[in-house]
């Protein structure tokens, strides 16, 4: 993965409604709205090593999950045939505009098109 941010997002996104509350509250606090940990203890009421604490716990519990199950890997792994998908269809579509002119190969490679993006959302 990219960086700790992008990977902490990331699990948060697949695993964070599997947190407590208060794990979702500072681990989005921290990570999506970018305040500091001192910020967040400021506001909560307790300490700043309460808050680390916290936010380290969620980390852990969602890397366990994701070790467990797999599930950002696989999404990252058909996120990048999906993009190979698409780009075979777009070269079909301009092989056959350039040398067949085929309709039904056409209409076949949008549809793998639009079946690929429906597979992204």
């Amino acid at each position: 993965m990219k960086n700790q941010t992008y990977r902490m997002t990331m699990l948060y996104d697949f695993y964070g409604e599997l947190l407590t509350e208060r794990q979702k509250e500072f681990f989005d606090l921290y990570y999506n709205e970018d305040l500091s940990l001192a910020e967040i203890a400021e506001n909560a009421g307790i300490s700043r090593q309460g808050v680390r604490d916290v936010v380290v716990r969620a980390e852990a519990q969602m890397q366990e999950i994701e070790d467990k199950t797999g599930l950002i890997r696989r999404f990252e792994q058909m996120r990048g045939h999906l993009a190979a998908i698409e780009d075979a269809a777009n070269e079909i579509k301009t092989i056959n505009y350039r040398q067949y002119e085929d309709q039904r190969l056409t209409e076949l490679a949008d549809r793998i098109r639009t079946e690929a993006a429906a597979l992204k959302e």
